[in-house]
């Protein structure tokens, strides 16, 4: 397969050695446990604990605060490996690449060494709650309240679709601070959920796929918060969500180039052993051209995104770049997947089978992180 000989540009000798420890960890304690994961609705706690041990959270936070000290580059190679198994549970790009960064890039030197150290250990759980039942993609119609009551924030509202709203230990709120319209008031505040008063966290959601992540509702009702919790300045949440959301849509985007080369790896293992009329799937001229054709758009999506890789280690990341890759990289991993789905017939629909979940985890990556029609909004906007 062409992508045998490929090696992408950024890889060093130190994440050839990070790639090995990711794959190693993800086989022995993942791949064992998707099913179970997956009935439960959500990963063992002790398992973000067990991934803190090895090094594998927080991989890109300063060494100041108890993260791996690397770059973005750590951050893809871990979710690479995750996409290459199959693994639709455990939510590390949102507690590592995702909550983490804002901590680090909007947290003052106090509040980074009380929250980051935990996370990188697995000890704390990150979550950000973003959106509403009633707001999706347009973050300026947030309703969720916080009012400043001496040296506290009262906080009502409610959240929805939650990722690791299960387990998570340290929850940014993106909440309504002020009475200015649109993006005006709004402002990031870090909820410590434990024995929290009026934090509630509601039903867990039964969804398509990822069926093993914690993904839920949160309510919140007069719910207390220190106003020492602000991250940033008041006022200041929406210039600070878009400039975080450029890393969180290239990291779909490296997932989904990373499931749509694991779906080919699939069907053309499935295709060389599976016989019809006396041959194997792969002495068919359109199961190889099919095959062929999926190669194709997996190696595009691949070098697509070590493309923006390397830009963003470089510090040169935009907004347009990312929204390109993650719209056309998870617009190629649906269409993969259905395809190579199809070479498996009836055995593709049983759950079972990797493909099977690879199939339904991948119509959500149209969805979150903005949706792909915003994404495209985005980038003509830059043409």
């Amino acid at each position: 397969m062409i992508l045998d000989d490929y090696r992408s540009p950024w890889m060093t000798e130190d994440l050839d050695d990070l790639r090995h420890l990711a794959k190693t960890f993800i086989d022995k304690e993942v791949v064992p446990n998707q099913g179970r994961w997956a009935q439960q609705h959500m990963v063992d706690r002790d398992f973000w604990r067990a991934a803190g041990g090895v090094g594998l959270l927080c991989l890109s936070i300063p060494e100041e605060y108890g993260g791996g000290g690397g770059t973005f580059a750590h951050e893809s190679v871990v979710a690479i490996e995750q996409g290459l198994a199959a693994d639709d549970a455990w939510a590390n790009t949102v507690h590592s690449t995702i909550v983490a960064h804002y901590v680090n890039a909007f947290g003052t030197h106090e509040q980074k060494q009380r929250w980051l150290p935990g996370m990188a250990s697995g000890d704390l759980v990150g979550a950000i709650a973003m959106t509403e039942p009633s707001t999706g993609s347009d973050l300026q119609k947030i309703r969720t309240r916080a009012v400043k009551d001496g040296d506290h924030y009262v906080i009502n509202g409610s959240k929805t679709f939650i990722s690791n709203g299960t387990h998570c230990d340290l929850l940014i709120i993106v909440a309504r601070t002020s009475d200015e319209p649109g993006s005006k008031g709004l402002s990031l505040i870090v909820a410590e959920t434990k024995d929290l008063v009026g934090f509630e966290r509601g039903r867990v959601l039964e969804k398509i796929g990822m069926h093993g992540q914690d993904t839920r509702e949160l309510a919140f009702v007069d719910m207390r918060v220190p106003a020492s919790n602000l991250l940033g300045a008041e006022g200041g949440g929406f210039v600070q969500l878009m400039q975080q959301l450029p890393q969180e849509r290239l990291i779909i985007a490296v997932g989904a180039a990373a499931v749509a080369e694991a779906a080919v790896r699939h069907a053309i293992a499935y295709a060389k052993e599976r016989e019809a009329f006396g041959q194997d799937l792969l002495s068919f001229q359109n199961t190889r051209f099919v095959l062929a054709e999926c190669a194709a758009d997996a190696f595009a999506a691949r070098t697509l995104v070590d493309s923006l890789i390397t830009r963003h280690i470089a510090g040169e990341l935009d907004a347009a770049g990312a929204s390109l890759a993650k719209f056309w990289c998870t617009d190629i991993q649906t269409k993969v997947v259905d395809r190579c789905l199809q070479i498996f017939g009836g055995y593709g629909y049983m759950m079972e089978y990797p493909i099977a979940r690879m199939y339904a985890a991948a119509r959500v990556q149209k969805i979150y992180g903005g949706t792909n029609e915003i994404m495209k909004e985005l980038v003509a906007r830059s043409l």
